[in-house]
């Protein structure tokens, strides 16, 4: 493993951060960054660092102090505040006592904290405390754990790192863990470092560089080794039998077909007759390393083991849904294989709650018993999240876990915690407590909006982002979408837990009067996040011309796109939501023109009126499948952000030489005319959509006008 260390980087550290924080906590952030910026030493809020120095009080008094990693935070791109600081003299005086409830031991953290408003401290922050050096890091480092998690584990660690370093048998974290860890400490001082078992290293120095330098020497011996001791390592096949070897165009291909269908067998029952399911986002791992794994023969008995370190619990369950020869060729038949697959796995999880119940913790609910991970030879894994942020952790977590263990087989043996030390650190609170609370209303929810780079798609795409939905904007035009896309990334805030989340907007090509293109656009939905819950029908072009003057090329044109174009959209989703099986919304753009047509606007509101009926006859044909197919009829839009109306644009200079006005002046004759005196905006148009895709009420073939009030176009 490469050492980063920068005698430049830390002096910048120190000039930016230093006057503030003083130099030992700059120092600490700095080398915590390094240590971050490495998946193999720490993943997604993982492992934790502290710094010891001093803390002045309001009285101006200089007290021993110790800055410990707030739970959860990301050493990736943490910043000096994410290091708690703490009163030290008070907790070493913890030690004394034989024990401490995981509920008293936060509540000391949080009531000996400098800053009230600060974060809770790590779990495993009185390990820091109590050991002595000033800097401490604790990585999980996966070629430690590629020695620690092995039947002659320790053995192997000896072999690789020597008798200067420590080794602790597995102890839960927490104020137990604390008190063996310094225990083993003082009865070997010339150690450098600790190796704890199931779990990851610790290293420690009087500077922050001695520490990290510990940490990277100390993980490059343990690569050497797993190198030197590898006689078994993972072979897919030879080189005159490649049969058995998928290519991974092949595998891609393959997750178009499984996803949706998977996706819905992973979603939840909710108990809300209006979103009866919780759904996930579907995040694939498709590479050679995962391929070559799930092909493998010995792949199925090495990933049905525990995981490597209790950490990834929270993410990823205790094992895997490994399916067995997926019959990719027979959807009907895969279908079956896949619900089975679940359900055999859903009963195998009850039981291994109900074998543990009599440890739950009072208060403490039962989770939900659906896999996070699923491995499917020919194709690689499916990992799951309410986000894609959160799956793409669990998707992070499983590409280094195939890896570590296939490491781990090349030279020995796998063996993980037991069942009652997973049980317990899958239901431990304070492991929870890392996870962020509460969901936005859409968060679980993914949007393919067409038409989306003009004024009201980009109203429609900015409200279901600002709610927590996954948006696909879709438009005819890569360069406007990617003008789109960039702009709404801003919007999202932070969608997820990793260091950089993943947008939750993405542009798709898609052109809706070709089924090729529309097809092809939802597959590229679904290879990104697993499938479609919300489809918004908003395409649409528009054409001035009285019926007698009328090209009729021109109106075959709009034919196309307005009628050709829902029909086609609308056909696809039918499909796809009968596949993923947990109904879904379809959303409609129409216009007041359905109900109040103008002169010299025929082609645009027949065409509109068509696509129209179509919708209502979805909402006939799909209602079975739980979809609600419902309309929002908008009225003189002009544009949305810096977006122009395309509609506007072809229709307001024959309107404004009709009524002599200037734009400014079309818009306010547009204003005065409705009932409310209203402009109507473009997200507006928006609000409506989102009262349709949260399922406000048990609604389905309606129509709601966006007009600001205009008798002749109100719906009947």
């Amino acid at each position: 493993m490469r050492n980063r260390w920068s005698e430049q980087e830390a002096s910048e550290y120190v000039a930016r951060c230093g006057a503030e924080y003083g130099e030992a906590l700059a120092l600490r952030t700095y080398s915590a960054r390094l240590l971050g910026a490495e998946p193999g030493l720490v993943l997604h809020g993982g492992g934790n660092t502290s710094a010891k120095g001093v803390r002045s009080n309001a009285l101006g008094e200089k007290i021993p102090a110790i800055f410990v990693k707030a739970s959860g935070h990301d050493l990736a791109t943490i910043e000096p505040e994410g290091h708690c600081p703490l009163d030290l003299g008070y907790l070493k005086r913890l030690r004394g006592l034989s024990e401490l409830t995981d509920e008293a031991m936060v509540n000391e953290l949080r009531s000996h904290m400098f800053d009230a408003r600060a974060a809770t401290p790590s779990v495993e922050a009185l390990a820091h405390v109590f050991l002595s050096p000033k800097y401490i890091d604790h990585t999980h480092a996966d070629a430690i754990l590629a020695l620690t998690n092995q039947i002659d584990g320790e053995e192997r660690v000896r072999e690789a790192l020597g008798e200067d370093v420590i080794l602790l048998p597995y102890v839960k974290p927490g104020f137990g863990l604390a008190r063996a860890a310094v225990a083993a400490f003082e009865a070997q001082p010339g150690a450098y470092a600790m190796v704890w078992m199931h779990h990851g290293l610790v290293t420690w120095g009087e500077t922050a560089r001695e520490s990290y330098d510990a940490t990277i020497e100390l993980v490059t011996r343990a690569e050497e080794y797993l190198a030197r001791a590898a006689a078994r390592p993972l072979i897919v096949s030879t080189p005159t039998d490649r049969s058995r070897r998928t290519d991974l165009a092949t595998a891609q291909e393959r997750v178009g077909k499984v996803a949706p269908v998977l996706r819905g067998l992973l979603a939840a029952p909710s108990g809300d007759a209006d979103r009866p399911h919780r759904r996930i986002i579907l995040r694939p791992l498709v590479s050679r390393e995962a391929l070559d794994f799930v092909d493998w023969d010995r792949g199925r008995a090495v990933a049905l083991t525990a995981p490597l370190t209790s950490d990834h619990l929270i993410r990823t369950k205790p094992l895997p849904l490994w399916v067995d020869s997926p019959q990719y060729d027979d959807l009907h038949q895969l279908r079956e294989q896949l619900r089975r697959a679940v359900a055999a796995y859903c009963a195998e999880y009850d039981a291994y709650v109900e074998r543990h119940a009599a440890r739950l913790a009072p208060g403490v609910n039962r989770f939900d018993p659906l896999p996070r991970v699923v491995l499917l030879p020919g194709l690689g894994a499916f990992c799951a999240g309410r986000d894609a942020g959160a799956a793409d952790i669990v998707r992070d977590i499983t590409a280094q876990t195939l890896a570590t263990k296939a490491q781990i087989a090349a030279i020995g043996d796998y063996q993980g915690l037991a069942e009652a030390e997973l049980f317990d650190m899958e239901y431990w609170s304070l492991q929870h407590a890392k996870l962020p609370a509460g969901e936005p209303p859409l968060g679980r929810q993914i949007a393919l909006v067409t038409g989306a780079a003009g004024a009201i798609g980009w109203g429609i795409c900015k409200t279901l982002i600002e709610h927590g939905c996954h948006v696909a904007a879709t438009d005819i035009s890569q360069e406007n979408l990617d003008r789109l896309v960039g702009e709404l990334r801003p919007l999202a805030g932070a969608h997820g837990e990793v260091a950089q989340p993943p947008s939750p907007v993405i542009g798709v090509p898609m052109d809706v009067t070709d089924p090729a293109s529309v097809a092809q656009g939802f597959a590229g939905v679904i290879r990104a996040w697993g499938g479609v819950d919300l489809v918004v029908l908003n395409a649409g072009v528009a054409l001035v011309s009285s019926l007698a003057e009328m090209d009729i090329e021109a109106f075959r044109r709009l034919q196309r796109v307005n009628v050709e174009g829902t029909l086609l959209v609308l056909a696809e989703a039918a499909r796809h939501f009968e596949l993923q099986g947990t109904g879904g919304d379809i959303v409609l753009v129409s216009t007041k023109n359905v109900f109040a047509p103008g002169a010299r606007f025929g082609a645009y509101s027949a065409t509109k009126a068509a696509a129209h009926q179509l919708a209502r006859i979805a909402s006939l044909e799909l209602a079975a499948l739980d979809v609600r197919v419902n309309m929002v009829a908008p009225d003189a839009v002009f544009a949305g952000g810096a977006h122009k109306s395309g509609l506007w644009a072809a229709v307001g200079p024959d309107r404004m030489r009709a009524r002599g006005l200037d734009q400014a002046g079309l818009e306010e004759y547009y204003r005065s005319r409705n009932l409310l005196k209203a402009r109507v905006t473009a997200e507006h148009v928006g609000r409506a959509v989102l009262y349709f895709a949260t399922r406000q009420t048990p609604t389905t073939g309606a129509t709601i006008p966006v007009d600001g009030g205009l008798p002749d176009a109100t719906p009947h």
